[in-house]
């Protein structure tokens, strides 16, 4: 065996081994990129029956709270605002100021004993109340999707093939001081 042989198997051994560490990067970065989308996809599946929850709550609602309107409208014009939103950071952004409205909307419902008291209420409340734990439960798991996509992406040497495939970091689903901020129930 000649020395241009040995090379050439050496220079072939070499190139396979490139590509093969370049390839598992890539599908990682891949699968990384994949389970943060599912994670989203499967908050936006609660977060889609909670707003389509809103409808039968402003009709109930609207019976028995005549002046609170401007809660029904409001619950009404983020329904329509979730179901036009296109990006995950806007749906991320109407999914806590819809949280928002509902517990404002059940804080008020309080002040109506009737309707407090209407069985088919109190099953749309238990309902949406159920939601928004399993909301918290995939929000957690997102965060957590999204933690390890953006560590993925930034690790060396991920970053440069990253970089060259076009990814970017991505937000956590958070809620911003504003929304934390609760200043009661507003009459």
């Amino acid at each position: 065996m000649s020395i241009q042989n040995i090379v050439l198997i050496a220079g072939v051994l070499l190139l396979i081994i490139f590509l093969n560490f370049f390839i598992r990067i890539y599908n990682k970065l891949v699968m990384l990129k994949n389970n943060y989308e599912k994670a989203f996809r499967n908050i936006d599946v609660i977060l889609m029956q909670r707003a389509d929850e809103v409808p039968e709550l402003v009709k109930i609602a609207s019976k028995f709270m005549e002046h609170e309107t401007s809660i029904l409208t409001s619950l009404t014009k983020l329904r329509t605002d979730f179901l036009n939103s296109q990006s995950v950071a806007d749906k991320i952004e109407n999914a806590n100021e819809f949280s928002k409205a509902m517990k404002n909307l059940f804080a008020v419902s309080e002040n109506y004993p009737a309707l407090s008291s209407n069985s088919n209420f109190l099953e749309l409340q238990k309902r949406v109340s159920q939601m928004e734990d399993k909301i918290a439960d995939r929000r957690e798991f997102f965060n957590d999707s999204v933690n390890l996509y953006n560590v993925g992406i930034e690790e060396f040497p991920n970053f440069i093939l990253a970089k060259l495939a076009g990814y970017k970091p991505q937000a956590l689903f958070d809620v911003t001081p504003e929304q934390k901020k609760y200043d009661g129930v507003q009459f």
